[in-house]
Parts: structure tokens; sequence; C-alpha cells
């Protein structure tokens, strides 16, 4: 039985270690759960700690923003150096510094004023920029000068032939003021040239000369140096009286200096521009300057008329082929190297007769035969240095 007992405590003894073994096993089974459980708490936790810096940061950045606006607005008031953008939103005029700013509708329009200090008070442009601001307050002007690489780039690329010149971008087709003036505007590469002719602004110099057209009336040597360039109207009053000046002077220069006449006839003379087809119809016949005379002389006669029965009698009185010379006139045979003429004239800016070109120097109305020799001479001695 001791014996039996023995053994029995035995097994027991074997046994237990077994019992070890599994509860070993299942305490392995629980920590390995328990870490699992940590590692994933150690992700979450982590995951939710950055969601929180980021919203932190977040709130920073939005505070600070807040901040340094409020600072920028108040440092702005404070100092009077300012309004912010929020600030200007909520008003159209303010005052800052002793001046007072106007919020206006339209968009900012820059304009490149080119031109020559040298000039003098006839290139003055600030009668014009005064004018400019009151129909377009909101310019902003760039002072170019006609010599330096960019005038002379903006010159040629817009074949600008007189000063002052205006070019206006394109945000000028934006303002209230284009769209009633158009025509005082030439669009050339998205950007405008201001027509100075049109808006009544005189030159101030001229950058070259008109040139002497192959059809063009012309007496004296054209191989001179010195040119002289007439637009006339036949009708005109001042023009005549500048004719007979013109003759004498030309008489006495025609070996040393070339005479061009060119047409312009004005809108407001209601003959003017069949005199002048009539007179280039005697051109063709080779006697322009006689016929050009007799016009001159006999104004009062003919510009009373309407038709062209004088024109096609002084042909006659000339000696010119009168079947030829009405059938030219009829026709309107010269109608455009008429209208080539007062397109250049439009070209120099030039509205009104006579205008006369001596060189690049240009004088208008009836000058006195003294002041035309006093000119043609100033250039005679200037060529020839």
């Amino acid at each position: 039985m001791n014996q039996s007992l023995f053994e029995e405590n035995e097994k027991k003894e074997e046994e237990k270690p077994e019992i070890q073994d599994n509860e070993t096993g299942e305490n392995d089974n629980v920590r390995a759960m328990e870490s699992d459980n940590e590692e994933s708490c150690e992700c979450n936790c982590a995951s939710e700690d950055k969601s929180k810096k980021n919203l932190i940061s977040i709130v920073i950045l939005l505070a600070g923003l807040f901040v340094g606006s409020l600072f920028v607005d108040s440092a702005q008031l404070v100092r009077g150096n300012g309004y912010s953008a929020k600030n200007l939103n909520k008003s159209d005029i303010f005052e800052a510094q002793g001046k007072t700013w106007v919020a206006y509708g339209e968009p900012a329009v820059s304009v490149s004023v080119i031109n020559d200090d040298s000039c003098g008070p006839n290139c003055d442009v600030s009668e014009a920029l005064v004018w400019l601001r009151r129909v377009l307050p909101t310019i902003s002007t760039s002072k170019v000068a006609y010599d330096s690489t960019e005038g002379k780039d903006l010159i040629a690329k817009y074949g600008i032939k007189t000063l002052p010149a205006f070019v206006f971008n394109s945000n000028i087709t934006k303002s209230d003021f284009y769209s009633q003036a158009k025509v005082l505007f030439t669009e050339n590469d998205s950007n405008f040239i201001l027509n100075t002719q049109e808006l009544g602004l005189p030159v101030g110099k001229y950058l070259e000369s008109p040139v002497v057209g192959a059809g063009d009336a012309t007496f004296g040597n054209p191989d001179s140096k010195v040119k002289v360039v007439i637009f006339s109207d036949f009708q005109c009053p001042y023009c005549k009286v500048f004719y007979s000046s013109l003759r004498g002077v030309m008489d006495q220069y025609k070996d040393r200096v070339f005479f061009d006449y060119k047409h312009l006839p004005l809108d407001f003379h209601a003959q003017a521009a069949g005199a002048a087809l009539a007179s280039e119809c005697a051109q063709a016949q080779g006697k322009f300057w006689e016929y050009a005379d007799k016009l001159y002389s006999s104004q009062d006669e003919w510009s009373k008329t309407k038709d062209t029965a004088k024109f096609k009698q002084y042909a006659a009185t000339l000696g010119l082929k009168t079947l030829d010379f009405n059938k030219c006139l009829d026709d309107k045979k010269y109608q455009d190297r008429i209208d080539q003429a007062k397109s250049e004239a439009a070209d120099f800016s030039i509205a009104g007769t006579p205008a006369i070109f001596i060189n690049d120097q240009f004088s208008s109305g009836a000058i006195t035969a003294d002041d035309l020799k006093k000119n043609i001479e100033d250039q005679l001695s200037k060529v020839s240095q």
C-alpha cells in the first residue's frame, strides 16, 4: 500500500511539469496579446498625437496671420502711412499725409511720353498731361528720352515722326474716355498712339521731313541737300499770300535748293479739291507752276463757283490740250495722288495750311519772303559744315 501510495505520488510529481508547461504556454499567449495591444495603443496614440500637433500648428498659423493683420492695420493707422486692402475696400475716398485719395472704377493706364528735353517750351507737355488727367485720372506716365535706346525703339516700331509722342498701353480700351474718343488713337501692336493732331496739340519737334514724291510738282536743284516742302491749299487765303513770297524765293534759289509742292485741300474749302485735281491735270502736260500761278491770282474768282468750268477755262487760256485736260479733270484721274499727300500730312500732324518744311525745320502760316530766305540760309549753312 505504501508502495502504491509512493508510486501514485511519483506519478503526480511527473504530471506537474506538464501542468506547468501548459501554464507557461498560456502565460506566453497572454503576454503576446498584451504586447500586441500595447503596440496597437502606441500606433494609435502616435497618430492621435500627430493629428493634435497638426491641429495646433494650424491654429497657431491662423492666429499668427490674424494678429499680423491686426498689427499691420494698427501700425498703418498709427503711423498714417497707408491703409490695408481691407480698409480700402470700405471707402471710395480717404486722406493721408495731406493728400486726398479717390477710388476709381477704371483700370490704371500706363503712358510712355517720348520727348526731347532740349526742345524747350515747344515740347512742354505739362498742360497736355493736366488735361489728360482730367479726362483720364488713372493714367501713370513715364518719361522716355527720344534719343535713348528705348526711345529709338519706340520711334522705329510705331513710325513716330513728331514730338512729344504719347503711347498708351492696352488698358486705355477699358476706359470710358476711349469709348468716347476712339478717333484720337491709332492702334499698333496692342498699344495705342495718341493722335496729337486730332487733339489739337502743337508739334514740338519733327524727327524727319516729308519725302519728295515721284509725282510731286517740283522746282530747282534735285541734288541739293536743302529741300523745301510745302503743303498748300489753292483756296486758302493765307496760302495765296505765302505763294507770292515763295515764287520770288524759288527763282532766287533755284540752283541751290529743291522745292516740292504737296496738296492739302481743306474740307471747309468747297473748291479746293477741284483746284488740286485741275493743277495735277496741268502737271500732266508740264505746266503745273503756270497753272498754280493762275489759280492763286484768280482765287477770288473761281472760289465762288460750284463747278469745274473756270478750271477748264484757265486750261484753255494757258494753251493746254483742253480735251485731255477736261477728261483728266472729269475722271478725277489724280485723286489718289492728292489723297496720298493728305495722308502724308496727317502722318506729320499737319492740319492747317500753308505748312513749310525746310529739311526738318517746320514753319506754319504765311511767313514772309525774308523769313523764308533766312530759314533757307540757315539750312544751307548747316549742310555745308
